[in-house]
């Protein structure tokens, strides 16, 4: 069995998962809208959605037909709680996360 922190950890190493999650700390959207600024088919979104939702970062519901996808910071707090196990770093301030996502991609080289 995977350790969950493993997990968590192993899906936000990912530059487009990161850039997903930037996108839904906005509100919910449509699988269709989650791709739409990627140059990837929506199946390779798919996957990274499957990443982000097994690792507990994101939730995914259908409603009616179309499949909406839902950050969920809390996924986050034992890999915020480890790292405070240094001492060097602060708990998880989302606002700081988000700022620090903004940054990474427009920094980003397309």
């Amino acid at each position: 069995m995977t350790d969950p922190l493993d997990t968590v950890f192993a899906a936000l190493a990912d530059p487009t998962r990161r850039a997903i999650l930037a996108m839904l700390l906005e509100d919910d959207m449509a699988v269709t809208d989650v791709a739409e600024p990627f140059e990837m088919s929506l199946a390779a979104i798919s996957k990274h959605l499957v990443i982000l939702t097994r690792a507990g970062l994101i939730a995914q519901e259908k409603r009616g037909r179309v499949k909406w996808c839902k950050l969920n910071p809390d996924a986050m707090r034992a890999a915020s709680v480890w790292m405070q196990g240094f001492g060097q770093f602060e708990p998880v301030n989302l606002d700081a996360f988000e700022r620090f996502l903004e940054t990474e991609l427009r920094d980003a080289p397309e």
